[in-house]
């Protein structure tokens, strides 16, 4: 199965099945590589020899849930792709919502260090700013519509990040999924996007090259 229809799938809120199985599928392009957690349900996107990632997690003395995700067994595939990973984090989605953005939006290019992340990471990245804000749009993993924000210091505590995160929703085509990353840890930023209407789906780790 595609990695695009698997993910369709579990925006519509059906999973792979709940049995701890592993399911290994081809990258959706070269960039694009990583480890998607389900419950109970791991999809390894990457062109890698299956029996080679069966035999290096039947090799690991842990939790087997936790095996896909244990660091071990993410060092191990690290090293074999020579591939680098930052953090793994909760990937959330949010349908496109109807009419325009419910805060101003200017649509332009600038240079910002959260619009050059975007670009080393997506495709066709699109930035709009808002009075203390901004906020990215791009084709990232498998062609999805993701998303970053970033609030400027002085304008935090308001909510910004919540309509931000809501106004993005305005922003693609009609029909379409919004997809959304947050670091666990970072409490705040889960509960903006949580609290903008996006669902945890999956945990998941980024091979980049």
């Amino acid at each position: 199965m595609e990695l695009a229809k698997i993910l369709e799938a579990a925006a519509d809120g059906y999973f792979p099945p709940p049995n701890g199985g592993v399911t290994v599928v081809p990258q959706p392009n070269k960039r694009d590589a990583g480890v998607l957690a389900f419950t109970a349900h791991t999809v390894i996107f990457l062109d890698e020899d299956p029996d080679w990632i069966t035999a290096t997690l039947a090799a690991l003395d842990v939790d087997p849930l936790a095996k896909t995700m244990h660091p071990l067994f993410l060092t191990a595939l690290l090293t074999r792709t020579g591939r680098s990973a930052d953090t793994i984090d909760l990937l959330t989605v949010a349908s496109a919502l109807p009419g325009p953005p419910p805060v101003a939006l200017t649509h332009q290019d600038q240079d910002h260090s959260r619009v050059r992340r975007a670009q080393a990471h997506r495709d066709d990245v699109q930035a709009w700013w808002a009075d203390g804000g901004v906020v990215t749009l791009g084709r990232g993993v498998a062609g999805r519509w993701e998303i970053s924000i970033e609030v400027d210091e002085a304008a935090r505590h308001q909510g910004l990040g919540r309509r931000l995160a809501t106004a993005a929703r305005h922003l693609i085509p009609p029909g379409c999924w919004l997809w959304s990353q947050q670091s666990p840890g970072n409490a705040r930023s889960v509960r903006t996007f949580q609290a903008a209407g996006y669902r945890p789906v999956a945990s998941e780790l980024l091979l980049t090259p």
